[in-house]
Formats: C-alpha cells, structure tokens, sequence
C-alpha cells in the first residue's frame, strides 16, 4: 500500500492532530479500491443502534477468536470519537509511517490496530473534529495503513447513522456487516434503523448479536434474563438473518478489558460466534445472502 499516515508523536495542541492531506485514489462511484487486490479479504463492519451495547467488546473477542482459528485478522477502529479497541486490547500508539504505509499497532496475539487513539497524548485527551475531518481520517486508515496479508478486516462502526457510517457505506468495499443489540426494547428499535441503512445503501446484513443477553447463575447454571425477553430473534426474524450469538453477562470480561488484556478471555458463547461468523460471511459469498 502507498499513502502516507498521521505524523507520530503527540500533537503539540493537545488535540488529536488532523488527518494528512492526500490519501488514496478513489475508484468509479466514489469507492476506493481495494489496496493490494488480494492481500485483503472479506471487510465486515460491525455496529449497532445506540452506545454501551457492548459493540466494541463484540468486534474485539470476534477478532481474537477468529485470530484462536488461525486467521489473520485486522481492526479498523471507525469510531473516532470513542475509540475503546485499543483499551480492550492493551495496544498503545503513535502510528508511524516507513515508507509503506502507516503501521498499525499489534496486539499480543498478533491482531494489526489503527485507531485515533494511537494520534492523541493519552486517552484522555479528546477528538475534537468536524465530520469532514473524521470521515477523511476513515478513508485513509483503510486505504494507507499497511495491513499486510488478512483474511479478515472487522470495521468497530461508531454507533448511530451518522456521516461516519454513511462514509463508510459509500466508500469503503464492504462484504457484510454484524449488528450487535441488547435485550431491552430500546436497544431493538434503534438497531433496526441502522440495519434499514445498511439495506437502503445495499450492504448485505450477516447476521446480529445479542450481548448482555443473559447472567448465568455460578451456583445452579441456569440462566437469568436480567435485562428482560430477549428481543434478538425478532430482529433477526425481520430482517431474514441469522442470530451469531447471545453473549452472556462476563464479569471476567469487564475485569479483562479494564485490564488491556481482552485475548485471555474465551469461552463457548465466543467460540460459537466465531463458528457461525464464518459461515454467515462463506453464505455470503455464496449469494446466500440477499441485499434487499
């Protein structure tokens, strides 16, 4: 890949340095190319209606089960506002450019991250951009940084259907996307109308994920609806897609995260997600999955 990145080092404002000038060559009907036709294979987004359902921990423990499977997987994390990859992962910045591209920091188990993050003085420190800016910065984390050779680039979508989703309908060549939800009724309602966005640009809906979805009781096993009926399958019903996975409420998975040290974390609910992620993304490739 060509293309140079954000400067390394701390901006000397404080705030988040803007994104280079330039960036990579825009194909016909605004899409970028695929950089190294090959060396990128399926690019899934992941997102959701609303905030704190857990979408970031989602695309995260995806990413890692995937990477347990001996796939070589990326994260993009398009959330640029609130960027939680890093934190969940344990990787720190700055992004650097030798001459082929921006680096993306690796996780300990060898997953590549870029992500704003990595452009600030401490997390802390706040991204104070306009929509312009941010969405430049999404086009050139895609088609600047140096992924090398993956099999699977996971896009962490901020939520909601803003002009950051919308950039990256529009621009960036995506194969699916996820949506991850919470039982509660709210969190249903908002996540179809990101769906409904996806569908209306013509981005094929893989599948959705329930996080939160149940506590397992440690004494007995069984299974506590804490935040009410499940409302996944109805979603999933509506829209024709498979439900991936209803995660449970993890206090090891909290208490990883705060630690940076999210890749310790497995189980059957992960290792499931990971099963049916893969099957949902060969179906659509398939034409198994239809854009309606």
């Amino acid at each position: 890949m060509s293309g140079h990145g954000p400067a390394a080092g701390p901006p000397p404002s404080g705030h988040a340095h803007g994104p280079p000038s330039g960036g990579p060559a825009r194909g016909p009907r605004g899409l970028l190319q695929r950089m190294d036709k090959g060396l990128l294979g399926r690019i899934v987004a992941v997102g959701s209606g609303k905030g704190g359902v857990g979408k970031s921990s989602v695309t995260a423990l995806l990413a890692l089960e995937l990477r347990r499977r001996g796939r070589t997987v990326g994260i993009l994390d398009a959330d640029i506002t609130g960027p939680s990859i890093p934190k969940l992962l344990g990787v720190t910045g700055p992004l650097v450019d030798r001459g082929e591209g921006i680096e993306p920091a690796v996780s300990r188990s060898g997953v590549p991250v870029v992500s704003s993050q990595f452009m600030v003085e401490d997390e802390q420190t706040p991204v104070i951009w306009r929509g312009p800016l941010v969405t430049r910065l999404i086009t050139q984390f895609f088609g600047s940084v140096h992924w090398g050779r993956l099999d699977y680039l996971l896009i962490d979508m901020p939520p909601g259907t803003s002009d950051v989703p919308l950039t990256v309908f529009q621009t960036i060549p995506i194969d699916g996307m996820v949506f991850v939800l919470t039982p509660q009724d709210l969190a249903a309602l908002i996540v179809t109308k990101a769906m409904n966005m996806a569908r209306d640009l013509h981005v094929p809906l893989l599948g959705v994920v329930e996080n939160m979805s149940y506590v397992r009781c440690p004494h007995c096993g069984e299974q506590i609806a804490l935040f009410g009926e499940s409302r996944v399958g109805r979603v999933a019903s509506e829209y024709g897609v498979p439900v991936l996975a209803r995660l449970p409420v993890a206090p090891a998975v909290s208490e990883l995260s705060d630690a940076g040290r999210l890749e310790e974390h497995t189980s059957p609910e992960v290792e499931g997600l990971g099963t049916a992620f893969e099957k949902a993304v060969d179906d659509a490739t398939k034409g198994a999955v239809t854009v309606l």
